[in-house]
């Protein structure tokens, strides 16, 4: 069981590091073309698509799916990153209290 554990964390381990490595690529990849574009705007269009729909969308329309893309990968990253922590977490807590 001990064992056991000890891989699953390995394996969640680099699975995070993984995914951190491939979302990293995709969002900078979409933020330089955003950058190129000179689109701006603040946490609070990532954090609510109402105000992005309604302020940034109609601002930059030619740059409308590398928006969209961008902020999907970002919050995507921040989703699985954090079920990857906490699944993390939880084996080791497991692994600490098995021991």
């Amino acid at each position: 069981m001990y064992i056991t554990l000890v891989v699953i964390i390995i394996g969640l381990v680099l699975a995070l590091l993984g995914v951190n490595v491939f979302f990293r690529v995709r969002v900078l990849k979409s933020y330089k073309s955003l950058v190129k574009a000179n689109v701006e705007f603040d946490l609070s269009h990532i954090l609510n698509a109402d105000k992005l729909e309604r302020e940034v969308i109609p601002r930059y329309p030619n740059s409308t799916e590398e928006i969209r893309s961008f902020i999907h990968h970002l919050k995507l990253s921040f989703r699985i990153g954090m079920l990857l922590f906490i699944l993390i977490s939880l084996f080791g807590w497991v692994l600490m209290r098995y021991r």
